[in-house]
């Protein structure tokens, strides 16, 4: 995707910043709002606007517990 595209698109909610997040460094391509916690489809190198094709993110803090050894769970 374009630099100068990116530099120019806000989040269509709360017209904050967005986070470019691609592969390898994750699975999908994505412009993720921190502050709505959305996260915004990229496909074919076109962005996605629209709230209703937004992905809603965990809540900061959520992740959930990890799962102990099987040899430790009883």
């Amino acid at each position: 995707m374009d630099t100068r595209l990116l530099e120019l698109l806000v989040c269509p909610i709360c017209k904050g910043p967005l986070q470019h997040l691609r592969p390898p460094m994750q699975e999908r391509q994505e412009l993720v709002c921190n502050a709505d916690r959305l996260a915004f489809p990229v496909r074919d190198g076109i962005p996605i606007m629209l709230e209703s094709e937004a992905r809603q993110l965990e809540p900061a803090g959520s992740d959930p517990a990890p799962t102990p050894p099987a040899d430790l769970q009883r």
